[in-house]
């Protein structure tokens, strides 16, 4: 029998992604080619492609509406290169390790993506972010986007594009993207396009996105998320206040920014935020489960076209009611006698019988009333009866929602200054904007992104949305680590966001201490690293005996069990804030994720006690060190002991287990 495979140790392939989704709905277009490695594999036959398109196939027009900038083909290559890093995790710099869900990795957010892409993909429900806006003055992700036909004259032997000293911050990750640069909106484009492909990926399906920015990209920015998410997909854009002050950069002043909307599939998903309405005001016996109500107009009314089926006497508490209060007009109307527009009931006889069993009706001066209440309506049902049918009061959200001082930067800055920390951000946003956002949208149990999370209002959003509604949203932040100007307490942005993040959690659990004793404030924390693997990729002739010796282990030696736990969960797809839980058995370690969804042990000398523990927990997938084995013939009596055990059949041994 066969012997374990290895776990990959690269992030997804983004063109295999894109031909397993072409396979799904274009099959008959693939056929199988010998590669340059000799190998047979799967291919697109574009003769095939094009016949199946018809007419709607266009290759090499003369015209076509296209978008692009020098760097864009590239752009789109990283955006699918895999990539061989992975996410070290840091207890010691979280907050509730063991409970919470909420995620925070540091790191370059376009690797990020990348790596969550097996564990994420199609599971992120809302993405949040605010991006460089490119105004000049600020950094960009030096990804080194280039094409060899425009950068040939600055590019060093490696075939890396050559910036100067000043151009590269002290982290040796951003540039600052000056109006000099010949490539000032190219750059800029290449940034945004490669992340936004890869975050694309990880929406559900009615997922959407939330992008902040300003007239500097505003029109580029549109296009590319035209290309990206399908300009039938742009749902509208948000003005926003951002200073009542404003720039003055001529004779008026610049007091705004937007926000772009788009969703990934479905539009017709936004239910609208719940408010209060002060005209609700009233309570009776049904007010928890249809909340307060008001007195609509009287039942009877002069204005409805006249209908004999609407003109009825009601007898109520020994007094009989008639339409308009007067007894002789009533026996007019049914003589005959009417107007085209005279007094009725608003409401029919078998209406008005189902509203007065059920509480919607009350009398009073002399004049009968009708109740309005907030989270309760009455429904006719398709064979003629009536329901009682509950709802939320809702207010869709308006694009001119956002043009208020409440969702400016001034009061941003005054929110990030009230969890006194001594840090300075010019352009956070605050924590109520991406509030509103989530509310008028995001369901109660999903998972929100913001891959440009800087000062974390998003993370501050989600703590906040969850204590009032009892929520269970989930955040997953991810920032690079810039770099700040000197700080007794904080060196990098991640640093103030993680404190920031913690001041959030505590301060509003002091301040709604009995409705928060469940709420989840915490958030691990990760790193983005190189692969916790030694390269081994050097020529024969390049080895040595002392370096054949230090291969014998794999793995890099200061890595943790921790770090090759996470990193197995990354490229098997486990998602990074499933609960933990360990036990010893022979003195190994087993690790066991979410009850069974991922067991490892990465000790040596792993006995059969060991595995017959992992098979007790009826595992869906598990992994050992290489190392952990010291003959071939232990790692292919694995297969035998788990089909034995978890009754698995040759197939799903072989796809369940793995050694790294």
């Amino acid at each position: 029998m066969e012997q374990p495979k290895h776990i990959d140790m690269q992030t997804p392939n983004g063109a295999e992604l894109n031909l397993d989704a072409l396979y799904k709905i274009a099959p008959s277009c693939f056929t199988e080619a010998k590669g340059d490695d000799g190998e047979v594999r799967r291919v697109v036959d574009f003769n095939k492609l094009r016949l199946l398109l018809g007419d709607n196939a266009v290759e090499d027009a003369p015209e076509v509406y296209d978008f692009t900038w020098v760097g864009k083909r590239a752009a789109l290559r990283e955006a699918a290169a895999p990539i061989n890093k992975t996410l070290r995790p840091c207890p010691e710099e979280s907050v509730d390790w063991d409970k919470t869900q909420n995620l925070y990795i540091e790191g370059d957010n376009l690797e990020v993506l990348k790596l969550l892409q097996n564990s994420y993909m199609g599971k992120v429900k809302m993405i949040y972010i605010d991006p460089p806006y490119n105004t000049g003055n600020d950094f960009v992700y030096d990804d080194d986007f280039f094409d060899a036909n425009y950068d040939e004259h600055n590019i060093d032997e490696e075939g890396k594009r050559l910036f100067s000293k000043t151009q590269v911050d002290v982290s040796g990750n951003l540039v600052k993207n000056t109006e000099s640069n010949g490539r000032f909106h190219s750059d800029w484009c290449s940034m945004m396009y490669a992340r936004l492909m890869v975050a694309r990926s990880l929406l559900t399906d009615d997922g959407v996105i939330f992008i902040s920015i300003d007239d500097n990209e505003q029109r580029n920015l549109r296009n590319i998320c035209d290309e990206i998410f399908g300009e039938s997909n742009y749902i509208a854009t948000f003005p926003r206040l951002t200073t009542k002050s404003g720039k003055t950069p001529l004779t008026y002043m610049i007091s705004h920014d937007y926000i772009l909307c788009y969703v990934k599939n479905a539009k017709d998903i936004f239910t609208g935020k719940t408010y209060e309405d002060d005209s609700y005001k009233y309570e009776d016996e049904y007010v928890a489960e249809r909340g307060k109500y008001n007195l609509k107009q009287p039942l009877d009314c002069n204005s409805i076209s006249y209908s004999k089926s609407l003109d009825y006497p009601i007898e109520y508490g020994g007094t009989i009611y008639y339409p308009g209060g007067d007894y002789q007009k009533y026996l007019d109307r049914k003589n005959g006698k009417f107007l085209k527009k005279d007094y009725a009931w608003r409401w029919s006889k078998e209406l008005f019988d189902f509203g007065l069993k059920n509480g919607w009706i009350v009398f009073q001066n002399g004049r009968i009333y009708t109740k309005g209440y907030l989270n309760a309506t009455i429904e006719k049902n398709i064979d003629g009866s009536y329901s009682i049918l509950k709802r939320e009061k809702t207010r869709k959200l308006s694009t001119i929602d956002f043009v208020k001082n409440e969702y400016s930067n001034d009061i941003a800055k005054k929110q990030v200054a009230s969890y006194k920390i001594d840090a300075k951000f010019d352009y956070p946003k605050p924590y109520n904007l991406i509030y509103n956002l989530m509310e008028s949208y995001v369901d109660k149990n999903c998972v929100v992104l913001d891959f440009f999370s800087g000062s974390s209002s998003t993370a501050d959003a989600v703590l906040r949305l969850n204590s009032i509604d009892k929520g269970k949203r989930k955040f997953i932040m991810v920032q690079l680590q810039e770099e700040i100007d000197s700080n007794d307490n904080y060196n990098t942005i991640c640093d103030i966001a993680k404190e920031r993040i913690r001041r959030a959690g505590k301060k509003i659990k002091e301040d709604n201490p009995l409705t928060t004793q469940d709420l989840d404030t915490g958030f691990r924390v990760f790193k983005c690293e190189s692969s916790n693997y030694k390269d081994v990729a050097f020529a024969p002739k390049d080895y040595n005996q002392g370096m054949l010796e230090g291969l014998l282990d794999n793995i890099k030696e200061d890595r943790t069990d921790l770090d090759l736990l996470f990193d197995c969960m990354l490229r098997w797809g486990v998602e990074l804030s499933l609960p933990l839980s360990t036990t010893k058995v022979d003195g190994c370690t087993i690790h066991n994720v979410n009850d069974g969804d991922l067991v490892a042990c990465f000790d040596g000398n792993v006995t059969e006690a060991v595995i017959d523990t992992i098979a007790d927990l009826s595992p869906l997938r598990v992994v050992f060190r290489d190392s952990s084995f010291n003959e071939a013939a232990q790692k292919m009596n694995l297969f035998e002991l788990f089909k034995q055990k978890c009754d698995w059949t040759d197939e799903e041994v072989k796809n369940n287990v793995r050694v790294i």
